[in-house]
C-alpha cells in the first residue's frame, strides 16, 4: 500500500511516509523462507486463543473465557491450548505462502490499473486492497479449510472430558478421544464422509474470510490515512524547532527546507501497528456470528444413522435455541483479542519482512 495517499493536502505541512515494496522489488525466495518462519512463531503465540475461542463456540452453553482456561490448565495441563497445533502449523505454511502471493500480486497488477482508469491514489489504494485481500483469502482457503476442520475438531475434544452443558465442572467425559492426532483425524473423517468431509463449511468459510479480508484491508488503509492526517494537523500546531527534538524530523533536500515532515521507523509502525488492531477489532465484530456457525459445521458429526451433519439453518436454530441469537457471540472475546493481536503483529510482521526481502538490500526509512 502507498502511503503517501495518507497526505492531507489541506494542511500546511505533509507527512512523508516511504512508499510501499511492490511485488517485483522482492526476493520471492528469501519472502517465503523468512515468512514461513515468522508467521510459524506467530501462530504459535496467539493459538491459545483460538483454542479457547472454538471450545467456547461447540459448547452447549455460556462458559466464561477464565474458567474455560482455568479447566484446560486443570485437566489439559499447558498442552492443552496447544491441541491441534501440529495440524495447523502443517497447513499454515502452504496457506500463507497463497495468501501472500495472490495479496502480493492481486495488489500491484489492481493498484496499476485502477490508477491507469484514473481514479484518485486515495481510491485506487482502498479499490487495490480491498480486491487483493478477497483474493488471497479465497486462495488461501483452498488449503485452509481442510486443516481448519482437522484441527477443531482436535481442538473441541479437547482432554475427552470437555465442558458441553450445564458447566465445565458438570461436564460428562467422553469414553475416549475419537481422534487421536491429525493423520487419524484424516484418515477418519475421509472413511466417514469423503473429501467433501474435509471442505465442509467451505462456502461458509469463504463467505466468513473473504468479505472480512476485504473489509480489514480497506480499513486499515482508512485508518491509516486518518491515523496520519491526524498527527500531520497535531504536528502543524507544534513549532519546527520542537519537531527536530521529537520522533518526526524536518526533510531536507538541495539545501532547501521541505516541509513535509518524515517520520522514521518507529513512528511508521506505531501507526501500522494501531491501525491494523483498529481493523481487526473490527471485523471480528462484524464477522462473529458467521465463524461460530462455520466452526459449528466444521465440528459436529452427523449422527450413527449414517445421515449428514447439520444444515446451515439447522445450525443457527440450535444456537439460538441454546442461549439467543447472543449464542452466536460466544468466544467473541478470544477472537477479538486474537484477531486484534494478530492484525497488529501480522501487519509489522509483514512489512518487516518486505524489507527483509527487498531486491539489493533495499531498507526504506
Amino acid at each position: 500500500m502507498n502511503l503517501r495517499a495518507a497526505e492531507d493536502e489541506s494542511t500546511a505541512q505533509e507527512i512523508y511516509i516511504p512508499a510501499d515494496i511492490e511485488w517485483q522489488r522482492l526476493d520471492k525466495s528469501k519472502f517465503f523462507f523468512l515468512g514461513a518462519a515468522l508467521f510459524s512463531g506467530l501462530s504459535a503465540a496467539l493459538y491459545p486463543a483460538v483454542v479457547l475461542k472454538t471450545r467456547q463456540q461447540v459448547a452447549h452453553s455460556q462458559v466464561s473465557c477464565a474458567r474455560t482456561s482455568v479447566w484446560i490448565f486443570e485437566n489439559e495441563g499447558f498442552r492443552g491450548f496447544y491441541r491441534g497445533f501440529g495440524t495447523s502449523l502443517t497447513g499454515t505454511i502452504p496457506a500463507r505462502a497463497l495468501y501472500m502471493t495472490a495479496l502480493e500480486v492481486t495488489k500491484s497488477n489492481v493498484g496499476t490499473a485502477a490508477t491507469r482508469l484514473g481514479f484518485h491514489e486515495t481510491t485506487a489504494s482502498a479499490i487495490a486492497n480491498a480486491a487483493a485481500g478477497l483474493s488471497a483469502a479465497m486462495s488461501a482457503q483452498l488449503v485452509w479449510t481442510p486443516v481448519d476442520v482437522i484441527s477443531q475438531r482436535l481442538m473441541a475434544q479437547g482432554g475427552c472430558g470437555e465442558a458441553t452443558k450445564s458447566s465445565v465442572s458438570n461436564s460428562n467425559p467422553s469414553p475416549s478421544c475419537k481422534y487421536l492426532n491429525g493423520i487419524d483425524a484424516f484418515k477418519k473423517i475421509v472413511n466417514t464422509d469423503g473429501i467433501r468431509g474435509l471442505y465442509r463449511g467451505f462456502g461458509i468459510s469463504i463467505l466468513t474470510y473473504a468479505p472480512s479480508n476485504a473489509a480489514w484491508w480497506a480499513s486499515y488503509s482508512v485508518a491509516q490515512r486518518l491515523i496520519w492526517g491526524g498527527i500531520g494537523c497535531f504536528l502543524c500546531k507544534k513549532d519546527e524547532d520542537r519537531l527536530e527534538n521529537q520522533i518526526l524530523n524536518v526533510h531536507t533536500t538541495n539545501n532547501a527546507t521541505d516541509n513535509r515532515l518524515k517520520p522514521d521507523a518507529k513512528a511508521v509502525m506505531a501507526v501500522q501497528g494501531l491501525s491494523a488492531a483498529m481493523a481487526g477489532g473490527l471485523s471480528a465484530l462484524i464477522t462473529m456470528p458467521l465463524d461460530t456457525i462455520k466452526t459449528r459445521l466444521q465440528v459436529l458429526d452427523g449422527d450413527e444413522n449414517g445421515r449428514k451433519g447439520p444444515s446451515v439453518g439447522q445450525t443457527v436454530r440450535n444456537l439460538v435455541r441454546e442461549g439467543g441469537w447472543m449464542a452466536c457471540y460466544r468466544g467473541l472475546g478470544p477472537r477479538w483479542a486474537s484477531m486484534s493481536l494478530s492484525a497488529t503483529t501480522m501487519i509489522t510482521t509483514y512489512e518487516f519482512l518486505k524489507r527483509l526481502s527487498a531486491k539489493n538490500h533495499e531498507v526504506l526509512t
